[in-house]
């Protein structure tokens, strides 16, 4: 479990828009985090919120299909 996990899905997540819109229709940290483990991502709600912190992005979702201003290019 580390931050570079949370990285590799937001620059996965800003590459790729199947993986962006399936991310941004999850509504909960907990079930974001459970969806990436499943999907081969190891980290945390701590490591998430951490890494969201320190790139000054924020969860909150917007928008109608929701989107999120989280994902990396």
């Amino acid at each position: 479990m580390s931050k570079k996990e949370v990285e590799r899905l937001l620059i996965a997540g800003g590459e790729n828009k199947t993986v962006k819109g399936k991310y941004n229709a999850i509504p909960t940290k907990e079930a974001f985090v459970a969806a990436a483990k499943e999907d081969g991502y190891d980290f945390t709600i701590d490591e998430l919120d951490a890494v969201l912190k320190e790139a000054g992005d924020d969860f909150t979702s917007y928008g109608n299909p929701p989107a999120r201003s989280i994902w990396w290019t």
